[in-house]
């Protein structure tokens, strides 16, 4: 496999979603971030921990990276995830916004 040079903060992200631990995923994020993800809006580090344990829970989503690009403060992550949902494994891009070391929105798509 080749090795991605990831950011700390995506690949703090990436090693919680592998541990499906909630808490460790939501820390990656700053007090006010948002997360956009199947058309809804998750405002705040307590709304994205629950958004995740909840998600976690019902569909033990893996993230897989296969492409990192980034400008600045941006990046994006070209991932496979795979889990108990319909349809997996998908190819999404995750879409990040970076401020003081974390992330301060997320916007996951097609």
């Amino acid at each position: 496999m080749k090795t991605m040079n990831l950011p700390n903060e995506v690949l703090d992200l990436v090693n919680a979603q592998a541990n499906h631990d909630s808490a460790a995923f939501a820390d990656c994020f700053s007090e006010n971030a948002v997360v956009f993800d199947e058309g809804k809006t998750h405002k705040g580090k307590a709304e994205i921990k629950h958004w995740i344990s909840e998600a976690n829970n019902k569909y033990n989503t893996i993230i897989k990276p296969l492409k990192y690009t980034h400008c600045e403060t941006t990046g994006v992550l070209l991932a496979e995830i795979s889990g108990t949902f319909e349809g997996s494994p998908l190819i999404l891009n995750y879409n990040f916004v970076f401020r003081d070391g974390l992330i301060q929105s997320l916007k996951i798509g097609g």
